[in-house]
């Protein structure tokens, strides 16, 4: 028995070396090294879940910034108070604490519980500190063995606790560095015409890991994903990282303009080669000669003018329309769509040969309700955005908002995102965006729910989401609650009545 113990304790030993290691190597991917951390801390305790907790000390909160775990994109939705849970007791009193029985404890919070169906039988926390601050918590739930958390765990749990406060602070240092460095090249692009490019997730990380690689190559690149999720930007840092990045980086819709005046747009046009053609004129591809042109919505392109561009795609030449001379380019092509291109060979509209040379390198841009880490990103970045066009002084979020902005879907990803925030941003009269602001539909009022119901009724049905939403966040405290929602108590003990709304 002693010898396995003593073989544990090397485990773990070598499992701190390893981590402090990454630490001092100025690990890049801050997310990456905390997951790392916390995946060892739930190895070596044998826990079946896990969550890294940051502390908010402006709103007094805890965000669960690395969830692990059966439900672990689920718990990311929520936050604590101060004090709130074992998570929130442990942040508030700097001190590490073993629960074995939750249901004997009165500080567990059974509301995650019920809203992720996951459940905790037993926790082990500690406090991550910097200075003696708590800046956050790592919390293991449930030993896989069944068994009981230990003394000895939780003394290797507050170990790791150090490293991954160590690991916080360098990562605070590097992003700081980062984001000047950004913002400097941001100033610059938006310059030269390019968008600013923002994101928190490991899945864009990963895309920006691609875009690198295929950035490297000349070949072309169909780039796939929903509307709104921000095909136009990937191009634009295609063209950024590529050896073409001091050429020109042409855009166009292929959807916007009827296919007479696609061709000419494209291609260009000899003088007289149509009744308003007074001049010769050079078209995008020309334009784009020597860099990099982008075709956006090409699953709309007309599919008579889809044999010139295979033909470009093949030889970089055309016609002009109206001409018999060929004219040559040296141009890269990136082209996207938002449509189902394999169906649309099969229905006649997009040509077979022309998918094949224009999907070289396919590239897929997850929508954004699969990437919820880069929601507060962006939405602070829109948000800050707005406060200088709008001249308004909007501090930040509310937590409540920002949960309801995580917790929907967004069926518009980026762009419907962005709407949102001008739109609160503009009716907002308060320091925070709250919930009302938004003017958000509840996710599971999206489908029929108001489906045949009368003003009246459904008024009450969004009363009756939003009070409850209210409620878990306040843990059905109806004092708490009414102080959120800025009515009498007593007034919402009615509602609560009236509208049956229960635990």
């Amino acid at each position: 028995m002693q010898q396995a113990s003593s073989a544990i304790d090397v485990e773990r030993l070598q499992t701190l070396i390893e981590i402090n290691t990454l630490i001092n190597s100025n690990y890049t991917d801050d997310k990456a090294l905390l997951t790392h951390i916390l995946e060892s801390a739930s190895r070596l305790t044998h826990g079946e879940s896990s969550s890294l907790l940051l502390v908010n000390h402006e709103t007094n909160r805890l965000y669960f910034e690395i969830s692990l775990g059966p439900k672990g994109p689920d718990v990311q939705k929520f936050s604590l108070k101060m004090g709130e849970g074992i998570a929130g007791w442990v942040a508030k009193h700097n001190t590490g604490l073993i629960v074995n029985d939750v249901d004997k404890d009165g500080r567990h919070l059974k509301r995650i519980d019920s809203k992720t169906g996951y459940a905790t039988n037993s926790i082990l926390a500690a406090p991550m500190r910097i200075k003696d601050r708590c800046v956050g918590v790592i919390e293991i739930i449930n030993r896989l063995d069944k068994q009981n958390f230990t003394n000895d765990d939780l003394l290797w749990l507050e170990r790791f606790a150090v490293q991954a406060a160590l690991a916080i602070q360098n990562a605070k240092s590097y992003q700081q560095l980062r984001n000047e460095l950004f913002l400097l090249k941001d100033k610059i692009n938006e310059d030269r015409g390019y968008h600013p490019f923002v994101s928190g997730s490991r899945l864009i990380d990963e895309k920006l890991k691609l875009v690198d690689k295929i950035a490297a190559t000349d070949s072309s690149v169909l780039i796939l994903g929903e509307s709104g999720v921000g095909k136009e930007l990937f191009a634009e840092q295609i063209h950024l990282k590529s050896k073409r990045a001091d050429g020109p980086f042409i855009r166009v819709n292929c959807a916007a303009l009827p296919e007479h005046l696609l061709e000419s747009e494209l291609f260009g046009h000899v003088k007289g080669a149509f009744t308003d053609a007074t001049s010769d004129r050079r078209g995008r591809f020309e334009l784009a000669n020597g860099g990099t042109i982008f075709l956006d919505e090409i699953g709309d392109m007309p599919y008579n003018l889809q044999s010139k561009l295979l033909r470009v795609l093949q030889h970089m030449v055309f016609e002009k329309v109206g001409a018999s001379e060929p004219t040559k380019v040296n141009v890269r092509i990136l082209a996207a769509t938002n449509k189902d291109i394999e169906q649309a060979i099969e229905d006649g509209k997009f040509r077979k040969d022309l998918y094949y040379r224009l999907n070289v390198l396919p590239f897929f841009i997850p929508p954004l309700r699969e990437r919820i880490e880069d929601i507060p990103v962006l939405a602070d970045f829109f948000l800050k955005k707005f406060n200088r066009e709008l001249t308004r002084t909007i501090n930040g979020f509310s937590n409540e908002a920002l949960e309801a902005l995580m917790s929907y879907t967004w069926p518009g990803n980026v762009r419907e995102l962005e709407n949102v925030i001008e739109r609160s941003a503009v009716i907002c009269d308060d320091e925070f965006i709250r919930p009302q602001h938004l003017l958000l539909v509840n996710n599971l009022n999206e489908s029929n729910e108001y489906d045949s119901k009368n003003l009246k009724d459904a008024i009450n049905t969004f009363k009756k989401h939003f009070i409850r939403k209210a409620l878990d966040q306040n843990s059905w405290n109806q004092t708490e609650t009414s102080t959120k929602l800025g009515i009498q108590r007593t007034y919402l003990s009615r509602l609560i009545k009236e509208l049956d709304i229960k635990n």
